[in-house]
Order: structure tokens, then sequence, then C-alpha cells
């Protein structure tokens, strides 16, 4: 005997499923961009670019959660870069950009240390290099 309700439909529709890999975090449905890995052995977190399939133990995460990404205390976060995403400066490279333009911004008489004026505005100031100054000791 033939069921009269006919085949069985499947709860959700195929039309609205998206092959785009989605956001691993709860209630986020933006584009997946990175994919998050954890060695537990090493108490680290790495966070990469999209695998290449979706693996049970790895979480995809969108561009804005895989910044915010923090691990646990005593954890390290490696993160591996795109190579086809553009690089994106360190703090390393920052302090270095804001050295050059300190120095270039230093008048040249200051900088070489060369006039026969005051070498600087306070009578206690030895020398300086950026933001640092050395103080005369008030007892010489």
């Amino acid at each position: 005997m033939e069921s009269l309700r006919g085949p069985l439909k499947s709860a959700v529709p195929s039309n609205i499923v998206s092959p785009v890999r989605r956001c691993s975090r709860t209630a986020c449905g933006r584009p997946a961009v990175a994919t998050l890995t954890y060695v537990y052995a090493d108490s680290t977190a790495v966070l990469g670019p999209l695998a290449t399939y979706a693996e049970p133990h790895c979480y995809d995460l969108c561009a804005e959660h895989s910044e915010r990404l923090t691990a646990p205390r005593g954890w390290e976060v490696v993160r591996l870069l795109d190579g086809s995403a553009p690089a994106r400066p360190s703090g390393d490279d920052l302090e270095a950009l804001a050295n050059a333009v300190r120095e270039a911004a230093r008048p040249q008489d200051r900088a070489t240390g060369s006039g026969g004026g005051p070498r600087t505005a306070d009578p206690m100031e030895v020398a300086r290099r950026g933001h640092l100054r050395v103080l005369r000791s008030p007892d010489n």
C-alpha cells in the first residue's frame, strides 16, 4: 500500500543553504575568511587562511572575529599570514617610522651637536635621544 503523503521532505529547503562557509561563532552569519585550530599539547591557537575543507575540530571565523581573537591565559596565538593578503605594519615598523619622522623634524644644529649656541633650552639637559633626555645631576 502506498503512502498518501508522498516522499519525505527535508525540514530545510535546499535553496536557502548557501555554499559559502559561514563564521562558526554563535549568531554570526558573516562569511568565513580564516580557520582557527588548537594545538592543545603546545597551548597554542593557530589562526590561518581559510582551510580548503571544513574539518570537524577547526573553526571558521569571519574577518571581525578573527581580528578580535584572544587566547586563554598562558596560551599563545599564532597568526599565519595569507600570501594573497597585504601585510599589515607591525608595531616595530610603526615605531621605526615615528622615530624617522622625529629625527627628520629635529633642527640640524641640534642633531649634529655643532654650533656655538646653547645645545638645549634646559640647562640641566645634557643629551637627548628621541623623546628621552639625559639630565645633569643637580650636585654638579
